[in-house]
């Protein structure tokens, strides 16, 4: 029985050892993985440091470029344009903020012999829209030789159209949306909707109008009146904007002022602008000046392309170092 005993234990000893076969092939193994990493890393570099040259590449076009595209027409008799993009609100590159140093800079070029703002804006804010209308006024005061000419192109609605009046003149595409002379405040109610839920309101205030509009609150008719009262005011200063604007060559009737609006073809004869015209062919036939200078204040490009660079820079190295460590993300 001891001797049955040895006999199978030796087996069971000889079966638990790996054969020479089995050891090499785990070898292999391991340097072909360990392999296939390393190549997969040098591989990642040198795409990441293929992107860093293709940056830069960008980087060095984009400073060539700007430096020589409106700088070196400075010097030279030109028109000055500033662009006045998208909805008009504070922060954005549609406000007065941004608008006004570049107003200022077009009017005070010593060799720019006037001023096209091109626009295309649905309006916005009547307080930015105010603002950028008073320093154009004021402008046109201190600089009288220089014209100021307003080209919309799809759109110059409500906050953009407060704006164009500031100008000498006004042009247009033949189908150009202008007009919406009007003021709104709008929001939603939620009361019925709560009531459904179940849903109890459960609001303090000190001052019995503190809560004037809330949404969630049932519709008060003297809150409304109160608050009519204000876009009625807002509204006036509108139109007298638009009157003292447009003068004379504005044909009023009581739509004008109503919220409608127009083609640019229908415009032109309610005298809400003046004629057809492009930014170049206002810079050619009227500035008589085709050398045209942008002065908008635009994100710069360098600095856009360096935090993008940055975020790409962290991501690529984490990859490339979690990579490395046998590790992906996926």
């Amino acid at each position: 029985m001891k001797k049955d005993c040895k006999v199978i234990n030796e087996q069971e000893l000889n079966t638990s050892k790996p054969s020479a076969s089995n050891w090499e092939r785990g070898v292999l193994e391991t340097l072909l993985l360990a392999q296939v990493k390393e190549q997969r890393a040098r591989r990642r570099w040198s795409i990441f440091f293929k992107c860093i040259l293709v940056v830069f590449g960008l980087m060095f076009l984009s400073l060539l470029y700007n430096s020589g595209s409106n700088e070196a027409h400075y010097g030279a008799p030109h028109s000055g344009l500033v662009e006045i993009e998208g909805v008009i609100e504070a922060g954005a590159n549609a406000s007065a903020e941004r608008l006004i140093p570049a107003l200022n800079r077009a009017f005070s070029e010593e060799t720019s012999v006037g001023v096209i703002l091109r626009i295309n804006s649905p309006g916005g804010s009547p307080v930015q829209a105010g603002m950028i209308n008073d320093e154009i006024m004021r402008l046109r005061k201190k600089y009288p030789k220089k014209p100021v000419h307003v080209v919309v192109e799809e759109v110059c609605a409500s906050g953009g159209y407060y704006i164009a009046a500031s100008a000498d003149r006004i042009y247009v595409n033949k189908a150009s949306i202008v007009g919406s002379i009007g003021v709104l405040m709008d929001g939603f109610g939620f009361t019925g909707l709560m009531d459904k839920l179940g849903v109890e309101r459960r609001l303090m205030t000190a001052g019995e109008n503190k809560a004037i509009l809330d949404p969630f609150s049932p519709f008060n008719p003297r809150h409304k009146a109160f608050a009519q009262v204000a876009l009625d005011e807002i509204h006036q200063q509108f139109i007298e904007v638009v009157r003292k604007g447009r003068g004379n060559r504005l044909k009023e009737t009581p739509e004008v002022f109503s919220g409608l609006f127009w083609s640019g073809a229908k415009a032109v004869e309610m005298g809400l602008v003046d004629e057809l015209g492009t930014v170049a062919s206002v810079a050619r036939d009227v500035l008589k000046e085709s050398n045209i200078v942008d002065y908008t204040e635009r994100d710069d490009f360098s600095e856009r392309l360096m935090k993008q660079f940055a975020v790409s820079l962290g991501v690529g190295l984490t990859r490339s170092i979690k990579s490395g460590a046998g590790l992906e993300l996926r």
